[in-house]
């Protein structure tokens, strides 16, 4: 019988990576979208395309709103009968400021989403897992780097979805359920042009120690690894998928 994935914020990016290799994989994919359906429509046909399970679904859900994130798993559960990995993916980046010059709307924006919206996402997981199952969270390297002048509340809020990983960890490990955050790096995605910087990726990327910038296929191959039980015995665990950053 193929296991599930849920992953939040599935249609674009690496969210969309993420899903696809899991369906590549032989796994049902239930992913949320907040604002674009066309585009997780798309995301559940490329899931199909691949030829094994063909099963998937998209749901709307804005995680800051607790029913929504109730909803969703539930209908993951209504769908195909069970959850064995949740992926902690939504999340936004608002445009390049510092902190002096943030106003009130836009941090709680960020931080509504950011780390109310994952602890909700988290929470409802924790609920409905089960022993042998796992979570990875979407963090990010800003959380170790601070991004001064570009987004430090990000980073922040980051920096808190690691804090989730590590303490969640402890709680549910003796429930057999692992938790785990990967932090991408400059990752070749829609949200450096969306939030009005297109060229941070050709910027930055050739100053990591790899010298590049990395792909959403990059990260998911290391969610896909962190969920699978080829990592069996690591839980509390943050890895960077950052090039060296």
């Amino acid at each position: 019988m193929a296991k599930t994935v849920l992953i939040t914020g599935g249609s674009r990016g690496i969210g969309r990576a993420t899903a696809v290799l899991f369906a590549s994989k032989g796994w049902n994919v239930a992913l949320s979208f907040v604002g674009n359906q066309d585009s997780a429509a798309e995301t559940c046909a490329m899931c199909e395309r691949t030829g094994l399970t063909g099963n998937a679904m998209a749901r709307k859900c804005d995680v800051r709103d607790e029913g929504d994130v109730i909803a969703l798993f539930a209908a993951a559960r209504e769908r195909f009968g069970g959850i064995e990995g949740v992926v902690n993916n939504a999340g936004i980046v608002a445009p390049q400021s510092t902190l002096a010059d943030m106003d009130i709307e836009r941090m709680k924006d960020v931080f509504d989403t950011n780390v109310l919206g994952a602890y909700l996402v988290a929470r409802e997981a924790a609920r409905t897992l089960h022993s042998g199952t796992a979570i990875v969270n979407v963090s990010s390297v800003a959380a170790k780097l601070g991004s001064p002048d570009e987004y430090i509340d990000y980073a922040g809020s980051k920096g808190a979805m690691d804090t989730l990983t590590v303490g969640l960890a402890k709680e549910l490990g003796p429930k057999g359920i692992r938790v785990n955050a990967v932090r991408p790096g400059i990752i070749e995605t829609a949200i450096h042009a969306n939030n009005g910087r297109p060229e941070r990726i050709t910027e930055l990327g050739p100053m990591c120690p790899l010298g590049r910038t990395g792909a959403p296929e990059e990260v998911a191959k290391s969610i896909f690894w962190l969920i699978s039980s080829d990592a069996s015995y690591v839980t509390g665990s943050i890895l960077d998928v950052s090039g060296g950053r």
